[in-house]
């Protein structure tokens, strides 16, 4: 069989290059309060943020690093309960030309709320806040004429068992606008819900499915990670698949959940060719402290290590 299979690269949130370029500028909810900050200071630090955000594109399209992630803080206090306005009208015009240039470029961008959103929690005040959060998520994305978002989140809670859990879930997800539905992906995660649990849920749901590798290694019940990647690849129905990779930090028990600085290019290596049997085309999130510059060195070990065919400097054909 012949592989014309394309894999492309991506990083999270900032450039290492771009060191004293942040899109995640804020102000906490008491500083709000005690400096008598008004909406305005809230809508000046987001356009400031939407300023080095479109930098970072730039960038972006000038090194073709072709997949993105959003960071969650690019508008302050935009899910605070007690903090309500607009963070789209009046910042529109900023929003539509960096949204021009990740669609001109054809850039992949997607976001990953980070862990207050509980979809599952049985905690009311915190459901209703992860409603907020995925909204808040759409809002941007949508301002931003993103095609296909993708907001990725995990199962959550365990409280009551995994069964009871991923009903609340679902229960919950069924709840939420069929716009923000439609963007949903679920990750598996390094603890409580394996590839088969997600899975199960993602089919039930008929939304796709990011497998995370590195998770997988973390929890698993020896379950064979070749018997699942054609199926998590065909619960992606509108767009390319995504997965996701990391290193763990270190080998020792407590460390070995965290993410590395870097990745571990042989293991990488192990999992291209475990995905090359399926001849698809896929992007791989890498999920790295040390960010572009772990992508750009990664690069340079599969060059030396392997006879993938690079188009560029984070895409390559297997």
């Amino acid at each position: 069989m012949v592989i014309y299979m394309k894999i492309r690269l991506g990083y999270v949130a900032l450039s290492k290059a771009m060191d004293n370029v942040t899109t995640s500028s804020t102000v906490t909810y008491t500083n709000y309060l005690n400096k008598n900050y008004t909406v305005d200071k809230l809508l000046d630090i987001t356009k400031n943020n939407l300023k080095n955000l479109k930098e970072i594109i730039i960038y972006n399209v000038k090194n073709n690093y072709h997949f993105y992630r959003l960071t969650s803080k690019l508008v302050p206090l935009a899910t605070h309960d007690k903090v309500n306005f607009d963070y789209i009208t009046p910042l529109i015009i900023e929003y539509k030309k960096i949204g021009k240039i990740i669609n001109d470029n054809k850039i992949r961008v997607d976001t990953h709320p980070d862990q207050y959103a509980v979809l599952n929690s049985m905690d009311k005040r915190i459901v209703t806040n992860t409603f907020q959060i995925l909204e808040y998520h759409y809002k941007v994305l949508n301002a931003l004429n993103i095609k296909n978002p993708i907001i990725i989140l995990h199962v959550g809670s365990s409280a009551c068992g995994k069964k009871a859990s991923i009903t609340r879930f679902i229960n919950n997800f069924n709840k939420l606008p069929k716009h923000i539905q439609k963007c949903i992906a679920v990750e598996n995660d390094d603890k409580v819900y394996n590839i088969k649990d997600v899975l199960s849920l993602c089919n039930k749901l008929n939304i796709p499915m990011v497998l995370d590798y590195h998770h997988y290694v973390c929890n698993n019940e020896g379950e064979k990670i070749e018997d699942y990647i054609e199926k998590i690849i065909n619960t992606w129905k509108k767009t390319t698949p995504k997965f996701h990779f990391s290193s763990p930090k270190s080998k020792l028990k407590k460390e070995f959940r965290s993410h590395h600085d870097y990745i571990n290019s042989n293991d990488f290596i192990k999992f291209v060719e475990i995905l090359k049997q399926y001849n698809k085309d896929v992007d791989i999130m890498l999920e790295a402290k040390a960010k572009d510059d772990a992508l750009s060195r990664l690069v340079r070990e599969l060059k030396y290590k392997t006879k993938y065919r690079f188009i560029d400097e984070s895409t390559f054909i297997v």
